[in-house]
């Protein structure tokens, strides 16, 4: 595997590719990650990973300076699955010049997460943006769990009329169901039981939606019975959304009961601010 740190060495390296997947990341890497590069490897010729842990996405209250840098261990891993480059690039190398340039994809930035994190969607749509431009590749994966990060990307990517495919890869969880992310490393052990409720409160509204319930205000509040059950108290939203635009869904009506929702969960756990998400289905 490759380690690349510039943009000249990027430039250089993707010149001897032919297709390219990209899966970005800010390191920390676990299963999730590594299904994206293993989804990657069965689509495009070779596969480069970003690790870069961007600052123009975190709030000033927020864990940029504490956010986990296993580097080493980190390379290891994309070794082990077949990652054929790692752009691992310093801040200079990402905001060059006078970097007076951000990219906002809107309304739907400054909803949903963006409501709490009021910068955070204009920082990802910008590096994201830098890093397709420097990358180049044909498709880039992105993990489902971050729902509105997918959606959003996918808007900017169509308006700005990049000649990339983004591709959203499902949710790798834990055996009892917690979706993988970085941020479970600042679970404490209790709170890491507490933390298993998002996915117990997603699994009360598909089977409420299975069994004929279309009122949105029910599945929303029978999901926070959930949170609240496993002592999860400090939630951002629960929300209930059409899948493919994140729009809100219609009242209960014929129209609205062909709708595909899902349903987005926001809410902290101790230290770690934790989200998930599910598709509602009949099935």
């Amino acid at each position: 595997m490759e380690h690349i740190t510039d943009r000249h060495g990027l430039r250089q390296w993707r010149q001897r590719c032919g297709t390219v997947g990209f899966v970005p990341t800010m390191g920390a890497l676990h299963a999730g990650h590594l299904a994206l590069v293993e989804a990657a490897r069965a689509h495009t010729d070779h596969v480069i990973a970003s690790i870069f842990v961007n600052p123009t996405q975190f709030g000033p209250q927020e864990d940029f300076g504490r956010y986990p840098r296993p580097l080493e261990r980190d390379q290891q891993l994309l070794i082990e699955a077949g990652c054929s480059a790692l752009f691992h690039p310093p801040v200079t190398a990402i905001y060059a010049g006078q970097d007076q340039t951000r990219v906002r994809v809107e309304p739907l930035g400054s909803d949903l997460c963006g409501r709490f994190r009021p910068t955070h969607f204009q920082g990802v749509a910008t590096v994201v943006a830098i890093l397709l431009n420097l990358v180049r590749p044909d498709q880039v994966f992105l993990g489902w769990k971050d729902y509105q990060q997918v959606i959003l990307l996918r808007k900017m990517v169509q308006d700005l009329a990049m000649p990339v495919a983004v591709v959203g890869v499902p949710t790798v969880r834990e055996a009892d169901g917690l979706a993988m992310s970085s941020r479970n490393r600042y679970l404490a052990p209790a709170e890491r039981q507490q933390a298993v409720g998002l996915h117990r409160a997603l699994e009360a509204a598909q089977t409420a939606w299975r069994d004929g319930e279309r009122r949105v205000e029910s599945l929303v509040s029978g999901a926070r019975q959930v949170l609240a059950s496993f002592g999860i108290g400090d939630i951002d939203y629960v929300e209930v959304r059409d899948a493919e635009t994140l729009d809100p869904l219609p009242v209960p009506d014929q129209r609205a009961a062909q709708t595909r929702p899902v349903m987005l969960i926001a809410a902290r756990v101790g230290a770690a601010r934790l989200i998930d998400n599910r598709i509602l289905t009949l099935e």
